[in-house]
């Protein structure tokens, strides 16, 4: 498969995923309690790995699927997205020390 083929596969896959958590998001609070660990355990999840593949590959991916899971069922929502911050931020010094090491 090449790399155009899996990347519009990817695209479609993340705006897929997407409207059930902007039915989420948008609907009315007493509609939508009942569907939360939908959204919470499983579209969030795909995003993530969808996006996270289309900017950095699938390694990242995994790593940003795994990290936000485990702080959702450990700590919490606030937890989970400092997790992603911090994987964030972890990739990016290592992209600068890794050209630093290059040169």
């Amino acid at each position: 498969m090449n790399q155009a083929t899996k990347r519009s596969i990817l695209r479609w896959i993340h705006l897929v995923a997407t409207i059930p958590v902007l039915g989420y998001v948008y609907g009315e609070p007493s509609e939508v309690q009942q569907y939360v660990d939908g959204p919470r355990y499983i579209f969030i999840p795909a995003l993530i790995l969808t996006g996270y593949w289309m900017y950095a590959g699938v390694i990242f991916a995994i790593l940003g699927v795994a990290a936000w899971l485990g702080a959702v069922y450990l700590s919490g929502f606030g937890t989970a997205l400092l997790s992603q911050i911090v994987l964030l931020i972890a990739r990016r010094i290592w992209l600068v020390v890794r050209a630093r090491q290059s040169k």
